[in-house]
């Protein structure tokens, strides 16, 4: 099956979010080159970047669990390839 790389970017509003954050993150856990989080305690966010390696339709179910989310965006970008 082909994958794509991609970076799903993650702003989480509400600090209560991070447990359902992580565990969807662990059930994807195959898939994930990397991760960086930095908490923005100025503006009561945490910011997350996730890299990936997987299916486009695995990419686009992590990136969809995680924006359903109550307080929380994602967005992905894909490699050009």
């Amino acid at each position: 099956m082909d994958t794509r790389v991609a970076i799903l970017a993650i702003i989480a509003h509400d600090n209560g979010s991070a447990q359902e954050i992580n565990a969807i993150l662990h059930e994807h856990a195959k898939y994930i080159i990397g991760r960086m989080g930095l908490p923005y305690r100025e503006r009561g966010m945490n910011i997350i970047s996730v890299a990936v390696d997987a299916p486009q339709d695995v990419i686009n179910s992590l990136a969809g669990k995680i924006g359903r989310l109550e307080g929380v965006t994602a967005k992905t970008l894909y490699s050009p390839q």
